[in-house]
């Protein structure tokens, strides 16, 4: 394949880089100074920083005095996690993320979802009047299937019950609107790279209510306003903002046409769209091949120039039976899908070179299994 035209289709993985990160990323590498010293060239860095807080927070309906940075969505829903629950019980939606999975631990409460992928409010209103939980976590936008959760209505099951909600939103920022205050969410986790920035930042954004209810994490020397040790990493804050900033959800809208080609052409070649019938990610689809399994069908069109990810392998960095599509009761097909995620950058080249090679892949695995 040396040579040959590759297309990039596991945004949900990672964004390519934006312009305007890169350039707000090489302005920061000029600063020499630390955030935290008092000299000329520390309130140059701190200006920087404050700058990109202030960013961060009026692109996403927070206060800035509430945005907290981190070194991704990982570490931002943890904190969150931990630092709001205060050892109280627990509940999480089924198609978390394993980040948010891992952080809730064994203990939480799941809440199901239908089998469109959308969180079952009823269940969950059940589940707030039986457990009385200090927190409530629930994904805006689901990572496999471009769902979109309906968060505000849980928000108001949540705090009438007296719980907080958390809402990791790494998949939505840039490619939905996204208001912290207009969700009605206590917290809201972002990362920088999903959104065309740098790895190694995120956010952490808080109610007022919530703020005065956060425990840290990490311990330090008293940065973040003591709620998140450490220096910053200015330049990927930098880019973090700029980036933010460019990927408004208008941006993304033009991915929609392009992802209903896609899904149009999987669907001619005989494959299957899951979640078809929910609201979803403009850029985000879940296709399954009935009979072949999801390596298979990731390694035939990487081999046919395209990237594309299926189940958890962007967390994992290998391939298993997702528990996303298991949760919504698809059986067998959680191990036969793909997702194919569109980046801020691609055009109807990508569309045409995924159909080519989705119909040649279907037909080849057809012809190996008669």
């Amino acid at each position: 394949m040396a040579g040959e035209a590759r297309f990039y289709l596991d945004a949900n993985a990672t964004e390519p880089l934006r312009p305007e990160a890169t350039a707000a990323a090489m302005a920061a590498f000029a600063v020499v100074g630390n955030p935290s010293s008092i000299h000329g060239e520390g309130r140059a860095a701190r200006r920087l920083l404050e700058d990109a807080r202030e960013a961060i927070a009026g692109r996403f309906g927070a206060m800035a005095r509430e945005v907290i940075f981190t070194s991704g969505g990982t570490e931002a829903n943890a904190l969150a996690i931990h630092g709001l629950s205060a050892g109280g019980t627990m509940l999480r939606g089924a198609t978390e993320h394993a980040a948010v999975i891992a952080a809730a631990g064994e203990g939480a409460g799941v809440v199901p979802v239908a089998p469109d992928g959308r969180l079952r409010l009823d269940a969950l209103e059940e589940m707030l009047a039986a457990a009385r939980p200090a927190l409530v976590c629930l994904m805006l936008a689901n990572n496999e299937t471009g769902t979109i959760q309906p968060v505000s209505e849980a928000a108001v099951l949540c705090h009438a019950a007296g719980a907080l909600l958390h809402v990791d939103a790494v998949q939505a920022a840039g490619r939905i609107p996204l208001d912290l205050a207009a969700l009605g969410a206590d917290s809201l986790a972002i990362s920088a790279h999903k959104l065309g920035g740098l790895t190694g930042a995120g956010a952490l954004m808080l109610s007022p209510a919530a703020a005065t209810r956060l425990m840290p994490l990490h311990l330090g020397g008293g940065q973040e306003r003591g709620r998140r040790g450490g220096t910053p990493a200015l330049p990927a804050i930098t880019a973090f903002a700029a980036a933010a900033v460019a990927a408004t959800p208008g941006d993304a809208s033009h991915l929609a046409p392009l992802r209903d080609a896609i899904e149009a052409a999987a669907v001619a070649a005989g494959g299957l769209v899951i979640g078809l019938g929910a609201a979803r990610l403009p850029n985000t689809t879940c296709l399954a091949l009935p009979g072949v399994r999801s390596e298979s069908q990731v390694m035939a069109l990487d081999l046919a120039g395209l990237a594309v990810s299926a189940g958890a392998a962007c967390s994992s960095g290998k391939i298993a039976r997702s528990h996303v599509l298991e949760a919504m009761g698809l059986g067998a097909l959680a191990g036969e899908a793909i997702r194919v995620s569109l980046p801020w950058n691609a055009g109807p080249d990508h569309v045409s070179a995924f159909a080519d090679a989705y119909l040649a892949m279907a037909q080849r695995m057809r012809r190996r299994a008669a």
